[in-house]
């Protein structure tokens, strides 16, 4: 018998799967040029400000992304959408009638329309139908004042942040905490915006250059529910990409292209090892790690991210909300949708599958959890 020896920077570069009996070998996340540096991993999983601390301030302002920081945010998350002359903007959607106070403002009456948005008819204003310099004489206000009524304290407080403006924050927030302050931006509608000729991808490559953050060991994770978008940014990108999984349905590109295949079938073995060939890791709704039933409870945990690991794709969960509302019926304390739930024993659950992190509206919640593991 021929003994080799593996150096230990070999053994670090390689994983071995045990598939149907046979060793095979496969690169692991460390010996990938987009696999999460040190830079990423923090004490446990990563808590990510989901759309900044918007349990406690009006989503997506820089406020929320300052206070989600100061809570333990490891990043802060902003989804991006453009304006009409090209510059990209904190919306969790394009359509901003819900989230500010320009249904109030009647110099932009005749910009409300209806517009056909991956598929699904929306009515409203757009922000591809605005300036920046527009956008930015609107005021935020709270999306679900029933739900949160206390963030409506601050509606009118807050304006429209810029790409530019939510990654200078990091970074004087990195300076002031000590601690570096990650960005972790979503691309929304990326086949719709391609389309209307607004396209998001070389836009977030041009800004994450002027920023010197395109480069390996850069705190930047860049996410999407569509695929091919990840896959030509996996060409321009040297930070880690990670393929957003709804609970149900599929990529729009898919729906456009006729492909037949969905979200079930991208955390099949087949479909996480095709993930693997464009990103780093896998932006999971919930319900992907720990299922409920009909009534709202939680069942055993799936192998998504048992799978995910041993194929080196990391695993970041959302949406975690302390409100009962969203709460598993496990964890629910009343019938007051608004009052908050037991979270703690949420994240407990969640945080013993092994996730990698979790996109949290209430960050001190997911960071005191991670904390008590």
């Amino acid at each position: 018998m021929v003994r080799t020896r593996i150096t230990g920077a070999a053994l670090a570069a390689l994983a071995v799967l045990a598939v149907g009996g046979a060793a095979v070998t496969v690169p692991s996340a460390a010996a990938r040029d987009d696999a999460p540096t040190a830079a990423h991993k923090p004490r446990g999983p990563v808590v990510i400000g989901h759309r900044g601390a918007s349990g406690y301030r009006p989503e997506h302002t820089l406020a929320a992304y300052e206070l989600a920081a100061r809570m333990g945010a490891d990043y802060i998350e902003p989804d991006l959408v453009p304006t009409k002359d090209g510059q990209l903007v904190a919306r969790h959607e394009n359509e901003i009638g819900g989230t500010t106070d320009v249904a109030a403002k009647p110099e932009f009456a005749a910009r409300k329309t209806t517009k056909v948005v991956d598929g699904a008819a929306v009515t409203g204003w757009f922000t591809e139908d605005f300036t920046l310099a527009e956008l930015k004489t609107l005021r935020a206000k709270e999306r679900i004042p029933d739900t949160r009524p206390r963030n409506t304290l601050y509606d009118g407080r807050y304006g429209i942040p810029t790409l530019q403006e939510v990654i200078d924050l990091s970074r004087r927030l990195s300076r002031e905490l000590g601690r570096e302050i990650g960005v972790y931006p979503e691309t929304k509608h990326p086949t719709y915006f391609q389309d209307a000729g607004l396209a998001l991808e070389p836009r977030l490559v041009d800004v994450l250059n002027r920023n010197g953050l395109n480069r390996r060991g850069a705190k930047v994770y860049v996410q999407s529910f569509e695929v091919a978008n990840l896959k030509a940014l996996k060409k321009q990108l040297r930070v880690p990409l990670v393929q957003l999984v709804n609970s149900s349905g599929a990529p729009y590109d898919f729906v456009k292209a006729g492909d037949k295949r969905t979200y079930d079938d991208l955390v099949t073995p087949d479909g996480l090892r095709e993930i693997r060939t464009y990103a780093a890791g896998v932006g999971a709704a919930k319900d992907r790690v720990i299922p409920r039933d009909a009534q709202g409870f939680l069942q055993a945990p799936t192998s998504l991210v048992r799978d995910a690991h041993v194929r080196g794709l990391i695993v970041h969960a959302w949406t975690f909300r302390n409100e009962n509302a969203f709460q598993p019926a496990d964890f629910r304390t009343s019938t007051d949708p608004a009052a908050y739930g037991r979270a703690f024993d949420e994240y407990a659950r969640f945080y013993a599958t092994g996730l990698d992190g979790v996109f949290a509206d209430h960050p001190d919640t997911a960071a005191e959890a991670r904390a008590a593991r």
